[in-house]
């Protein structure tokens, strides 16, 4: 029986399985390997999917497994998301965006996107070449034309996301949630950094992203959540910032319980990944419960060398953004190759980890202890 449980994504009015599919994994699995998983997902009862991916095949392929369950999905497609010279490339010129649009639908078998989501937009930068000119108004266009029904926005920059969620143009954001990306040191005494600062309300988090929710909850910007598990590196206790390991549920959870998210779009490989998401629906108190875990982490190894991307570290004399940069380096590196959506995010920056000079006037700064100038020699050599 279906247990599944639906919340309103904020003023779009769509119910949405709290349990969603980010397909962005499928890209390295075959049309077969991509309906199994499709079609546990929607025996489960999930019901929103997320497809940012350009890649010609991985879109044949999902299209493949939504061919006769189409009105089963809500399905958010990314404009400016292309494909160029057999690689994926961000643009917001709308000759090559409207090219890369139709080819989604195409390959999805469909004539609408539920959610059309204005394709990352990190920086002022991104933000006044997508929403100042034809782009906005070719993404008005296909709202108008109703081939798509809602405007969304994927970010993740809570300055960015906060914007798109007072400008009254975005209806909902895919945005990047978990533990590790949201909590800001309260104190550069670790000793007490979760003596009582982590609990189910905002306590311990970065005051951007606390501000970012209770406005998208004011605003009634429904949030979908990229990014649940960072990567899978939460699942690890050596790899964990937080020197403990979390399960699916307890990152789920954690998800869940931040204002505004409506859907937490989890990443699967196999069926089986699928059964360990959708077990929220039943699991106990305790087992959804992150705070205990957190709270008892061994304090004396917490983060010591591991990036939690708090921005402590600031400022850098050549502007490098070194959380973002991090962040990018830890996830590029638990998988057996670089996975292309990183590795664009991370060439997007600018400057990148290759401008370092090398003074390290970061690592005085840092609570954790990071080797912050050799991380970014080595964040350099990895995506180049």
């Amino acid at each position: 029986m279906e247990r599944m449980q639906y919340r309103r994504l904020g003023k779009t009015g769509l119910m949405v399985s709290e349990i969603g599919f980010g397909a962005e994994w499928m890209e390295r699995h075959s049309a077969q390997e991509c309906k199994e998983v499709l079609e546990k997902a929607e025996s489960l009862g999930i019901n929103i999917l997320d497809c940012w991916m350009s890649n010609p095949d991985v879109r044949t392929s999902l299209g493949q497994a939504l061919a006769g369950r189409r009105e089963h999905w809500y399905i958010q497609g990314h404009i400016g998301s292309t494909w160029q010279d057999g690689q994926y490339v961000r643009t917001r010129d709308v000759d090559k965006c409207r090219a890369a649009f139709e080819d989604l639908l195409a390959r999805l078998g469909t004539g609408y996107i539920d959610l059309g989501m204005i394709h990352f937009i990190d920086t002022e930068e991104d933000w006044n070449a997508a929403m100042n000119g034809p782009f906005l108004d070719y993404v008005r266009q296909l709202r108008e034309s109703g081939v798509i029904r809602h405007i969304g926005m994927s970010t993740h920059n809570p300055a960015m996301a906060k914007r798109a969620a007072e400008s009254g143009i975005v209806e909902m954001l895919l945005f990047s949630v978990n533990p590790a990306f949201d909590l800001l040191p309260p104190t550069d005494n670790l000793d007490n950094y979760f003596a009582e600062e982590y609990d189910a309300g905002l306590g311990g988090i970065d005051p951007a992203r606390a501000e970012l929710y209770r406005v998208c909850e004011r605003e009634d910007v429904g949030i979908t959540v990229m990014k649940p598990y960072a990567g899978g590196r939460l699942f690890d206790a050596v790899r964990s910032p937080f020197g403990v390991a979390l399960t699916p549920v307890q990152c789920i959870h954690y998800c869940l319980t931040r204002p505004a998210v409506a859907a937490v779009m989890a990443g699967y490989d196999t069926p089986d990944h699928v059964e360990q998401a959708a077990a929220y629906e039943t699991a106990s108190d305790a087992e959804k419960d992150y705070a205990t875990v957190l709270a008892h982490a061994p304090r004396h190894t917490f983060g010591q060398g591991e990036c939690t991307y708090c921005g402590h570290c600031r400022p850098c004399p050549v502007h490098i953004d070194i959380a973002m940069v991090n962040k990018y380096y830890d996830l590029a590196r638990m998988q057996p190759e670089v996975p292309a959506t990183v590795k664009a995010h991370y060439l997007a920056l600018e400057p990148r980890a290759d401008a370092c000079i090398g003074c390290q006037s970061c690592e005085s700064r840092c609570p954790f202890s990071v080797p912050i100038a050799e991380r970014m020699k080595k964040a350099a050599e990895l995506f180049t």
